[in-house]
């Protein structure tokens, strides 16, 4: 499969410019309260997969998410914080997957947590014309949905999950392509895209 023959080659190329941009990051460790994962992938095999737990609460525009209603689809879950680097990093590279993806019924869904308001994360989604909700989560309580997978202070990380409600794929830090989730979504059962879409 192309995720496993190009794994190894792409995070040899990208990681350590995500570690030079990262740095600040992971030097804050102690004091932000998270910690940065150095854009680890890893897939679950289908016997080894948990079901995430509850995950729900209200949007950043004051609306009710909840990821049960997502059963039976693909679910791309990022958890994020606007001030944090590595988040902003992959901001790019998650609408764009968000784009080519959600016409074809994969849901995007955040969770926005750290920020102390709403009005800082709003204003990202604005400014980068996010294409997804993000629920609002400053304490982060809905990480513990899943923290058999992922550190509650592991931000950002996404998760791919199938369509059984469980944990396929998980990348702890900085997405390092649009390519790797458009691969990781596809392996958990979703749909292809072709190498015409999946373009920068």
């Amino acid at each position: 499969m192309k995720l496993r023959r190009s794994k190894t080659v792409l995070l040899a190329l990208v990681l350590p410019l995500a570690l030079v941009l990262l740095g600040g990051c992971a030097q804050g460790t102690g004091t932000k309260g998270y910690i940065d994962g150095g854009s680890t992938v890893r897939e679950i095999k289908p016997a080894d997969r948990v079901a995430v737990g509850t995950v729900s609460g209200k949007s950043l525009e004051g609306k009710p998410l909840n990821l049960a209603d997502y059963r039976g689809k693909i679910v791309v879950l990022n958890v994020w914080w606007s001030n944090c680097p590595p988040c902003r990093l992959e901001g790019p590279i998650l609408d764009s997957a968000a784009r080519a993806l959600m016409p074809k019924g994969v849901v995007f869904l955040g969770i926005n947590t750290r920020d102390g308001s709403t009005s800082a994360p709003l204003a990202y989604q604005r400014t980068h014309h996010t294409p997804y909700p993000s629920i609002f989560d400053k304490d982060g309580q809905n990480m513990l949905a899943f923290k058999s997978v992922v550190s509650p202070n592991s931000i950002p990380s996404t998760l791919v999950i199938d369509k059984e409600g469980k944990v396929a794929a998980v990348v702890l830090g900085a997405l390092p392509s649009r390519t790797t989730l458009l691969d990781l979504v596809q392996d958990a059962g979703g749909p292809a895209v072709s190498q015409k879409a999946t373009s920068s």
